[in-house]
């Protein structure tokens, strides 16, 4: 993929097309702000030695979107107040993602060697509905939690372009696997930003630039997460522990490695979705089995 240029809107794509462990970055020319440092180090560094940053701004606390932030330990960081914590603490970061102390052993490591951690914090912090003006460039904060509690989508009105972040419109659907995501804010933000008038929609991952998305790549996004939750229904129709549900690999599709990492985005997923379906009566639990609340106990 290769870097494009919307007016003073630059993306800088990321390795490998964006998947993680990278993400696209965004940097707006003229304001210096660098958006979620994680596309090419070497890519960074380069920006990073012209001396023209002059802030970064986090779409959200992820690691696949502050890997490269320690480039930049010397400039404000900007990013919401709720989003903020993770930033700060590592062990608030993994028990953030629902991590036991297990997981954390093998975790920790790996965050603070592969993605750089080293703790932050926010100079400021960014507010749903604001607009921040730098010269003739306007930047609409616009709240988007779901995905995170905190997650920010930013529209550049005069340039037309909306930045979404992990709202990414992959096949793959949307993430809300962390301890304080949401599946009903997720769906809201994504039918908040469909509404928004951008002609280009600039994303964290893979495809990453859409030029006028219909309303159908929206609403197939959105899907997802119904999808989901139709397949789940159709596998409690017999009782089923959680270990039996994650060894369904709804989310993923198979049975992939690294096991540990797909194992936890499976069971972080379903234990959303049980969740959210026990809160509208349509799941219930018995001696550590989920099903279906209209399907008969069978032996």
């Amino acid at each position: 993929m290769e870097d494009l240029s919307f007016g003073p809107i630059r993306f800088l794509a990321g390795e490998n097309r964006g998947r993680y462990p990278f993400c696209h970055s965004l940097y707006v020319e003229g304001a210096g702000i660098l958006i979620d440092p994680a596309s090419s180090r070497e890519r960074l560094l380069r920006l990073r030695a012209d001396k023209k940053v002059k802030m970064v701004w986090l779409s959200h606390w992820h690691e696949d979107h502050f890997m490269h932030l320690d480039l930049f330990d010397d400039l404000p960081l900007w990013i919401s107040l709720q989003d903020a914590p993770p930033l700060a603490d590592l062990d608030v970061l993994m028990t953030w993602y629902g991590l036991n102390e297990e997981e954390k052993l093998v975790w920790s490591p790996l965050l603070l060697e592969q993605f750089h951690f080293r703790p932050r914090k926010p100079a400021r912090y960014l507010v749903d509905g604001e607009i921040i003006r730098f010269g003739e460039i306007s930047v609409n904060v616009i709240a988007t939690p779901g995905h995170t509690p905190g997650h920010l989508s930013f529209f550049f009105r005069e340039a037309s372009v909306l930045f979404v972040g992990d709202y990414d419109l992959t096949r793959f659907g949307p993430w809300y696997g962390d301890l304080f995501s949401d599946i009903d804010e997720t769906c809201a933000s994504i039918k908040r930003l469909q509404k928004i008038p951008a002609h280009v929609v600039l994303t964290g991952h893979e495809t990453g630039v859409f030029h006028d998305p219909p309303e159908e790549l929206w609403r197939q996004y959105g899907s997802v997460i119904a999808e989901r939750e139709k397949k789940l229904l159709t596998l409690l129709e017999k009782p089923r522990t959680l270990e039996e549900i994650v060894a369904a690999c709804i989310i993923y599709g198979r049975a992939r490695e690294p096991k540990a990492f797909f194992a936890f985005g499976e069971r972080a997923h379903m234990t959303k979705h049980l969740e959210h379906l026990q809160k509208r009566g349509m799941v219930v639990s018995e001696n550590g089995r989920y099903r279906k609340a209209d399907a008969r106990t069978k032996p």
